[in-house]
């Protein structure tokens, strides 16, 4: 990501944001031009809204892909998270309906330019968010998902799912996700199938 180099106010940015054929994501006065994703990267998040959605039918809660805005109110980061999953009726920061800001899931499918942002930096905005009740990360490049859930006492815990036949489970909105329903059409290096297994 490129910051751009004069500092914006969020007014600023989001006049800008808006027109712009590029998605930005925006902190403390600098705007980030987001990368386009790869191929893996897409047909996973095709999938997760495809099974999420399903799962949704008839219950109260929202799935979106890649294009809705988050703020992060604590900290006054704007992103756009690769799946966004709301409990009940969204909450927008303004007539737009384009900033969400009470996220109940997020996902965040990894690339290596924003792998260590997303598991750093990025997740430390998102704990700050009250309605955040799960977080995953996914990876694109093998079998392999990272489940993090809010506990009671505040703390986040993390379970891993490596195998096709694992099953993740989201208690938060009741949702199960199957490996090889997330990774379905996804094509991993030969070498990347050894390792996960010649089963798989």
């Amino acid at each position: 990501m490129d910051a751009a180099l004069k500092l914006l106010t969020p007014a600023e940015y989001l006049a800008f944001e808006r027109k712009s054929e590029t998605k930005h994501e925006y902190y403390a006065g600098n705007i980030y031009t987001m990368a386009g994703a790869s191929e893996r990267h897409n047909l996973i998040v095709a999938n997760l809204v495809i099974e999420i959605g399903v799962q949704f039918r008839k219950r109260p809660y929202r799935i979106y892909p890649s294009d809705m805005r988050v703020k992060i109110s604590e900290t006054g980061l704007y992103t756009y998270p690769d799946v966004t999953v709301v409990c009940g009726r969204p909450q927008f920061e303004d007539n737009q309906s384009d900033i969400l800001l009470n996220p109940t899931v997020i996902i965040e499918v990894l690339s290596k330019s924003t792998e260590g942002y997303d598991r750093g930096k990025k997740f430390q905005h998102y704990r700050t968010i009250d309605t955040l009740m799960e977080y995953l990360l996914i990876a694109q490049d093998s079998y392999h998902v990272e489940h993090y859930v809010r506990q009671t006492d505040g703390q986040w815990l993390l379970s891993e799912a490596t195998h096709l036949q694992d099953i993740v489970h989201l208690p938060t909105i009741n949702c199960d996700l199957t490996l090889a329903d997330v990774y379905d059409k996804v094509e991993l290096a030969p070498e990347i199938l050894y390792l996960n297994g010649a089963q798989e």
